[in-house]
């Protein structure tokens, strides 16, 4: 739901630059009026065109209206043009109705309809709707579980390079859910979320190589992604990182950095990193535990930047 509210959220900003309209036309004025908070007149310029058929006018008029922070906020009204421009096509439009129909905003709650409507903005590529009927099928939410659908789902939005969805896809393909087992698969697009930023195909695949889990042991590797992790956040991460700085694996043996990590995980509330970190300090010198206090805050005011 986040993943979608979060694409939702920009389509405002995007529809200026994603269209043919010219910002003198009276579309791109009641954008701007809409963004300055002068609703009425957005209503006021965009309505005429709406209500002639132009996909764009109603696709906008329906998220102005959408819009819980607005003073014309009406879920019943944003279905409405939401479902005009649907029918024209418009798979944004038909994802804003896809989830008007699974929230019961606007109109009757109908699971069925909604699935209808993603199925079609799915089917033309929208990777929204993709996502959505993947994570639907995969999780029964409203519909009766499939793992062969959920994969067909992943697997569209995942060639569309969507993190979450080539994450999903690895995990099905590791434990053989809707296709047939393939740790070598599963890897493949572990690593292809991992390095587009994913954090938890980060953390998995870091794991996978820390420990040989249907991959040759490679702690260096390990490392790797446990630090990619880690500086996004990443307390397990952060933790995972401070031990094997502490035994040298994948890395000589490093105390100060070891502390570094442990007590970062700590300040996030690892209790496991918290006690490990007091257990190695007694080994260190004070110089060495300054030294490793001044690294994390380092690393903390740089926003996890500047984590050596």
């Amino acid at each position: 739901m986040k993943l979608l509210y979060k694409y939702i959220c920009a389509s405002v900003l995007l529809l200026i630059v994603s269209t043919g309209h010219l910002f003198a036309d009276p579309i791109s004025e009641g954008q701007q009026a809409y963004l300055q908070g002068n609703y009425e007149e957005a209503i006021r310029l965009v309505s005429p065109l709406a209500e002639k058929g132009d996909i764009l006018a109603q696709f906008n008029l329906g998220v102005m209206y959408a819009n819980e922070k607005s003073e014309i906020h009406d879920n019943k009204e944003a279905s409405k043009w939401f479902l005009l421009a649907a029918e024209q096509g418009d798979t944004d439009a038909q994802v804003w109705l896809g989830e008007s129909y699974i929230g019961g905003r606007g109109v009757t709650w109908d699971v069925q309809k909604a699935v209808d409507w993603y199925r079609l903005a799915g089917e033309q590529g929208h990777i929204v709707a993709q996502v959505r009927l993947g994570l639907m099928y995969d999780e029964g939410q409203g519909v009766t579980q499939d793992h062969q659908e959920a994969l067909k789902w992943y697997q569209l939005a995942a060639k569309q390079n969507q993190v979450d969805a080539q994450y999903r896809l690895g995990s099905m393909y590791d434990e053989g859910q809707g296709t047939s087992q393939d740790h070598q698969e599963a890897i493949k697009w572990y690593r292809s979320a991992a390095d587009l930023g994913y954090v938890s195909a980060q953390f998995k695949l870091a794991v996978m190589y820390d420990r040989g889990e249907n991959i040759t042991q490679d702690h260096q590797e390990a490392l790797k992604y446990y630090y990619l992790a880690a500086v996004q956040g990443h307390t397990n991460a952060q933790a995972s990182l401070g031990v094997m700085y502490g035994q040298g694996q994948g890395a000589p043996k490093n105390n100060i950095r070891a502390y570094m990590w442990l007590d970062l995980a700590a300040s996030n509330g690892s209790g496991l990193a918290e006690h490990g970190r007091d257990l190695l300090a007694k080994k260190m010198t004070s110089l060495e535990v300054k030294e490793s206090k001044e690294l994390v805050q380092t690393c903390k005011d740089s926003g996890y930047k500047d984590c050596k």
